[in-house]
């Protein structure tokens, strides 16, 4: 079939996993995520009829386009020099996946005249909107599909390391601070005798 074939990474009949084997009659699947946070195997291999491709849309991560969209969101603190810390992430995003990038740009070339879809950008993006807590920067970025969850933790790790070697970027949380009470002078009344 022209849907996928083994070694795709799919969503069929709700299932989401690595195509392992394609029969006549079923499809076998080494299952990722369920218990298990992210992309990673849970260790459940599942078969599923072939004739749920009819029934239910497939989702195949790997066909023409074997890249994904993905995005990490930061918080930082109000006060912070916003310009740094959006210099700071796309740094983060370039050395992390930079290279992932570049490729995408190739294949989603490719898309283009294929399917005649819009372009679309393959580099980092960072945005920034404000809420009530703190400034919401989202870092989105193509990543290969089967190393995303690594590739976040990475992306993490770059971005913890320059804020906190920063002067003047901080990152929010949600701890909210108590004002403290004024420090009050209490002075016993002690008699003036010996005055």
């Amino acid at each position: 079939s022209d849907i996928y074939k083994s070694g795709d990474r799919v969503l069929v009949g709700g299932i989401k996993g690595d195509v392992i084997d394609v029969g006549i009659l079923r499809t076998t699947i080494m299952e990722i995520g369920g218990w298990v946070d992210g992309d990673l195997y849970n260790g459940r291999i599942v078969r599923i009829a072939n004739s749920f491709v009819f029934k239910e849309p497939v989702y195949n991560y790997s066909a023409d386009f074997p890249f994904l969209w993905d995005e990490v969101k930061v918080p930082v603190r109000f006060g912070s020099n916003y310009e740094r810390a959006r210099v700071m992430l796309y740094e983060a995003a370039d050395e992390v996946v930079g290279r992932y990038s570049k490729e995408a740009e190739k294949n989603w070339d490719q898309m283009v005249k294929k399917y005649l879809i819009e372009h679309a950008q393959t580099k980092p993006l960072v945005l920034m909107v404000a809420n009530d807590n703190w400034v919401e920067f989202t870092v989105r970025y193509v990543v290969d599909y089967k190393k995303r969850l690594g590739v976040k933790d990475e992306l993490f790790s770059h971005i913890l390391k320059k804020v906190e070697s920063s002067q003047d970027v901080a990152l929010a949380s949600a701890t909210f601070e108590l004002v403290s009470a004024p420090t009050i002078d209490i002075k016993s009344a002690t008699s003036n005798k010996d005055r």
